[in-house]
């Protein structure tokens, strides 16, 4: 199982670690409460190295990526990034992605890891005659997020350009001081936290000199905290809200090609489709949280109207949060439901979402 060049740091850090998406990565350094917190109050550091990067290049990078994925790409800006996904011919999510425009003619898309082998097959095989370099770069390029209030100033302090000068989801090219050094690294506003913050890409040779520039300045955080941090912030999770048996539709992504003209693949399977299910969020006043796969029902009836698909107690509002596929005719804002935890009934409204949002948003 492939490890991130950062992993001996993570041993001596005392990290316990897990599998996620084929990768050994860190779950959490101590407590994932404190970790949880320390992102929301202050800052935190997560080693994401695991994720996928494929660079698409030449003439008609954008042309292909309009085909390739569910958005427009030629509209978009460089310097600037766009979330959306990659779909299948009869419409089902094999992943969602985020995709940077380094140039007119070069983009980095960002798959999930456990999916990064799927979205490089499925663009070789989508490659066609357009007149466009494919080049995976998952083993060789890392990515050091520096999340929450307390970032920007970190970075101010570390990198040679001012890094306010980037908007939300846009990048630039960067150097980092670290240890005397200068080191080249992409630096995103971008993150799954729900707070402000920056993901810096960087070379595998690079990634423990990043790490070590920014350490100091926050604590080390795993994944067990940033999926609370992203339930808070009710962003979805590929394999729990998405899954190849739902479609952007269902996901809540049809604007992103509703004006669009050109061609993509699943663009068939998509038009006129209805959703079948719907992702809410859903709230207790209760203690006891929902789990990933409780079944939901309406108050006394024995009529299942969806499940949950990520559940847990939030740190931050002091409660119970969970996502869930519902029916669409019962996902109304403010229905009582009940969900079905082991063997017990318990009180949940649908919320609306997110759960958590920072009040600089």
């Amino acid at each position: 199982m492939p490890q991130t060049p950062l992993h001996q740091t993570h041993e001596a850090l005392g990290a316990q670690f897990t599998d996620f998406g084929g990768w050994t990565m860190p779950l959490k350094y101590g407590s994932e409460l404190e970790e949880h917190r320390a992102v929301r109050t202050g800052v935190g550091i997560f080693d994401l190295s695991h994720m996928g990067e494929i660079d698409v290049m030449g003439p008609d990078a954008a042309a292909f990526l309009d085909y390739a994925l569910i958005s427009n790409f030629s509209s978009l800006k460089e310097g600037k990034a766009k979330y959306s996904m990659i779909v299948g011919e009869d419409g089902g999510i094999l992943d969602d992605l985020i995709t940077y425009r380094f140039g007119e003619h070069h983009f980095m898309v960002v798959p999930n890891a456990a999916n990064t082998d799927t979205v490089w097959e499925a663009f070789q095989a989508r490659k066609g005659d357009f007149n466009v370099e494919l080049r995976n770069d998952s083993q060789t390029v890392a990515l050091v997020a520096v999340q929450g209030p307390g970032s920007l100033e970190v970075l101010g302090q570390l990198l040679a350009d001012d890094p306010s000068n980037l908007s939300y989801y846009s990048g630039a090219w960067n150097t980092l001081r670290s240890g005397g050094e200068d080191i080249e690294v992409f630096v995103a506003r971008t993150g799954y936290t729900g707070e402000d913050g920056f993901e810096l890409f960087c070379m595998f040779d690079d990634a423990q000199k990043v790490w070590d520039a920014v350490i100091d300045h926050g604590t080390p955080c795993g994944l067990a905290a940033r999926d609370s941090l992203r339930l808070e912030a009710s962003m979805p999770l590929y394999g729990h809200e998405l899954t190849t048996g739902i479609t952007p539709v269902e996901a809540g992504m049809g604007r992103a090609y509703a004006k669009k003209e050109a061609d993509f693949v699943g663009k068939q399977a998509l038009t006129g489709r209805e959703p079948s299910i719907v992702i809410a969020g859903l709230t207790s006043t209760a203690r006891r949280a929902a789990r990933e796969g409780a079944e939901i029902f309406l108050p006394g009836s024995d009529d299942k109207i969806g499940v949950v698909t990520s559940g847990q107690p939030s740190p931050t509002l002091g409660h119970p949060v969970a996502l869930a596929h519902l029916d669409p005719a019962h996902a109304e804002i403010g229905t009582d439901v009940e969900i079905d935890i082991r063997g017990r009934r318990y009180p949940f409204t649908i919320t609306a979402t997110p759960f958590y949002k920072r009040k600089d948003a």
